[in-house]
């Protein structure tokens, strides 16, 4: 990916694995390649949107999906899970895509779902998606959590406020080059609040240009857009709309 440089108010270092190193309204954070975010002082792990079984939601109305969006979203948290053994899990919302979706869930799925809240902590926040349908899911439940001196829940504040991670906007940044457009998930912060991108394998994304992240932030929000392998510091001033 390519893009002019990130807006040099903000102060980011390379982390391991690609990811972005940066404060959150005074919490270091790593924003990792993958779509999570890793609070090393807590040991905590944290993803957004998973949208378990929206494939199979999707082919119980009549549109046949490939049905491996929650094998191919499993694999890769316990890839992070196996690259940073955290303390804690903590899942910021529509963990499934509705109510039934836990339900839906293969016994192969639902036991590795279990596997990765064995000798861990797992919290589930209550996401618009899912207010029911959580109350077998290995862990607690809860509507938010304060970790690290920062508030987590799913929905973001309406207006601008400090010291708040969310999910539920599914951020994408989108960049154009010379030759060619590039559109990938993202995170998105202007140092105060952070809202993270989906990582449910089926989530899709919403632009950060979009009038929907209007008004949320203090100053221009950077994007952290989700590479290959690693994370791409993107200015807004970069940024385009769809």
């Amino acid at each position: 990916m390519s893009a002019r440089p990130a807006d040099h108010r903000y102060e980011f270092d390379r982390g391991p694995q690609g990811g972005l190193c940066l404060r959150v309204a005074g919490a270091s954070v790593v924003l990792r390649a993958a779509g999570a975010l890793w609070i090393e002082t807590h040991a905590a792990l944290i993803v957004a949107d998973l949208h378990l079984e929206k494939g199979s939601f999707f082919a119980g109305r009549g549109q046949m999906l490939p049905p491996y969006d929650t094998v191919d979203t499993l694999g890769r948290l316990e890839a992070e899970v196996a690259a940073l053994a955290p303390r804690l899990i903590v899942l910021l919302g529509d963990s499934f895509h509705d109510s039934a979706g836990q339900a839906r869930l293969s016994p192969e799925s639902a036991a590795r779902l279990s596997a990765l809240g064995a000798g861990r902590e797992m919290i589930w926040i209550i996401g618009n998606h899912d207010r029911r349908g959580l109350d077998a899911v290995p862990g607690q439940i809860s509507t938010r959590l304060l970790l690290a001196g920062l508030l987590l829940v799913h929905e973001p504040s309406a207006a601008p406020i400090r010291a708040e991670v969310a999910g539920h906007l599914h951020p994408c940044a989108r960049v154009v080059g010379a030759s060619a457009s590039v559109r990938r998930r993202c995170f998105v912060t202007d140092g105060d609040r952070l809202i993270l991108p989906a990582f449910g394998a089926y989530a899709g994304g919403l632009n950060v240009r979009d009038a929907a992240f209007a008004g949320l932030f203090h100053r221009q929000p950077l994007a952290a857009a989700l590479g290959v392998a690693r994370v791409h510091a993107v200015g807004w001033r970069s940024l385009r709309d769809d």
